[in-house]
C-alpha cells in the first residue's frame, strides 16, 4: 500500500484486515509499542484539526514512533508560496511517512505524486476523508457485529462532507447496505456520487428532509454539522445551519439498537443531552479513528509484527 488518498483505493478484503488489525491492537496494545521505534509521521496539516492531527500523532507515538508537525499552513512555507509539490519532496527527507490535510481538493494526490514516502489524505476540500472512514467502519463492526445489511443514515451537510462521500463510497459496496440521505435542498448528495456510486451499483437509497420520519428505520444515524468553512455566502450558513437538531426528545422515534455517529466537531445539531443516551458512540468513534490508524501506519509501513 503505497498511499491512500481515496478510500476505494482499499478493497473490501484490505479493509477488513485493517479492521481486524486494529482489533488486535486494542486487545494487545504491549504487543505493537515498538513496532515502529525509530521511524516518524510527519502531519501536515493546512487546515484546523483536533481529532485527526491528535489521533495521527497519538497513534504514531503509541506505536514506539516520533511525529513531525505542521499545525498550521502560517507556519509553514506554504505562507511563502511553496507549492505542495516541492512541500512534499522536502518533508519526504525527514519523515517516513505523510499525513496531510489541505483545504484545496486533490492537494494531497499532488503531494503523493511528489512524495519518496506514503502519502495519507487527512481530508482535503469538501472531496475525502478516508482515515474517518476507517474509523467509522471500526466503530460501526464493533457496535453491531457487521458492516453488512443496514440501513444508514446520512443526515446534515452532504453537499461539501468529506466524511459522508467517503463513507458511502465504503459502504455501498457491502451486500445488503442501504442509505437514507437526509438533508436541506440545498445541502443534498453530489449527483456525481449518487450516480457513480449509488445508481451505477444499484445500491438502494431514498432522500428525505424529514430526519424525525426517517429515524424509526435506521440501524446508523450518521450526524453532520454544516461546515461554516464551505459557505462562500454567510447568509446562506446562517439559513442552513441548524436545519438539523438531535434531541432526546426526537430519539424517542428511534430504534433501541440505534447508533449514532458524529465525525466531529458538533455545534449544536445534537444536544449535549444526548451524550448520556447508549445509541450515541460518537465519541467512542474518537478513539477508534486512533486505532484505525495505527493499523494504517503499520500496513503502510510494511511493518512486521
Amino acid at each position: 500500500m503505497k498511499n491512500l488518498i481515496d478510500i476505494l483505493e482499499l478493497s473490501t478484503e484490505e479493509l477488513d484486515e485493517l479492521i481486524a488489525l486494529a482489533e488486535d491492537i486494542i486487545a494487545r496494545p504491549e504487543k505493537y509499542r515498538e513496532s515502529c521505534r525509530y521511524k516518524k509521521l510527519a502531519t501536515l496539516f493546512f487546515e484546523p484539526s483536533t481529532r485527526t492531527r491528535l489521533s495521527f500523532e497519538a497513534a504514531m507515538y503509541e506505536l514506539g514512533g516520533q511525529v513531525l508537525s505542521v499545525s498550521s499552513g502560517s507556519s509553514s512555507s506554504a505562507a511563502k508560496g511553496e507549492s505542495v509539490a516541492d512541500t512534499a519532496k522536502t518533508v519526504s527527507c525527514y519523515a517516513d511517512i505523510i499525513a496531510m490535510r489541505h483545504p484545496k481538493e486533490g492537494a494531497p494526490l499532488v503531494a503523493a505524486m511528489n512524495a519518496t514516502v506514503p502519502v495519507i489524505n487527512a481530508g482535503d476540500g469538501g472531496h475525502n476523508h478516508p482515515t474517518q472512514t476507517l474509523a467509522d467502519l471500526l466503530t460501526i463492526w464493533r457496535e453491531k457485529g457487521r458492516i453488512t445489511g443496514l440501513t444508514i443514515g446520512l443526515c446534515g451537510d452532504l453537499k461539501f462532507g468529506r466524511t459522508v462521500h467517503s463513507l458511502i463510497a465504503a459502504m455501498a459496496r457491502y451486500p445488503g447496505n442501504r442509505f437514507v440521505l437526509i438533508s436541506p435542498e440545498e445541502l443534498k448528495l453530489p449527483s456525481y456520487v449518487k450516480k457513480d456510486v449509488l445508481k451505477n451499483r444499484n445500491i438502494p437509497y431514498t432522500q428525505t428532509t424529514d430526519l424525525e420520519g426517517a429515524l424509526p428505520e435506521l440501524d446508523i444515524l450518521y450526524m453532520t454539522r454544516v461546515q461554516r468553512e464551505r459557505f462562500f455566502n454567510e447568509e446562506d450558513y446562517l439559513r442552513l445551519k441548524d436545519s438539523y437538531i438531535l434531541t432526546p426528545e426526537k430519539l424517542e422515534k428511534a430504534s433501541k439498537t440505534l447508533s449514532i455517529l458524529h465525525p466531529l466537531p458538533r455545534v449544536n445539531e445534537i444536544s449535549v443531552g444526548v451524550d448520556a443516551d447508549p445509541r450515541a458512540v460518537y465519541f467512542k468513534q474518537v478513539l477508534n479513528g486512533k486505532y484505525m490508524r495505527m493499523a494504517l501506519i503499520l500496513k503502510m509501513l510494511e511493518v512486521e509484527v
